[in-house]
């Protein structure tokens, strides 16, 4: 049995990043991990045995800010969501939070890793009701013959 969900913070009202480079997102406030596959010290999900798993996610941002992320298995990039902002938006223009998701299914072997990854040069924001969060559960165990 696997599974779980975190949000982005334990405290409230916060960016991460900008950074000049792709970063993997620490989901810090973990409320399910069942089987201890994700890590939040270092935002990795490791997959403990052969199957298939799902994962979804939701990121957010504030006012005219953009977010991006990529869910990544093993360095590869497999899905990304954004929330593009700054073009749309005046000086004067109070937009608020809004946000974007995605979910994959994947096969992993015993030993992958998936992380989501915040894009260069955008920010994620979080706050005390937990917008911003990544979970994912084993779907079904595959067994090699």
């Amino acid at each position: 049995k696997v599974a779980f969900s975190a949000s982005l913070l334990n405290e409230t009202d916060k960016y991460t990043g900008p950074f000049a480079i792709l970063t993997t997102l620490v989901f810090k406030r973990v409320v399910t991990n069942i089987g201890d596959a994700y890590n939040p010290q270092t935002g990795v999900f490791t997959a403990p045995l052969r199957g298939a798993y799902h994962f979804q996610w939701c990121i957010s941002s504030y006012k005219d800010e953009t977010t991006a992320a990529v869910l990544v298995k093993n360095d590869q990039q497999v899905f990304s969501a954004w929330e593009y902002r700054g073009f749309f938006t005046t000086m004067n223009d109070d937009m608020g939070i809004s946000s974007a998701s995605n979910g994959a299914s994947l096969l992993l072997e015993e030993g992958d890793a998936v992380s989501l990854r915040l894009f260069p040069l955008c920010v994620i924001f979080d706050y005390g009701l937990h917008i911003s969060s990544f979970s994912g559960h084993l779907l079904f165990p595959i067994h090699t013959s």
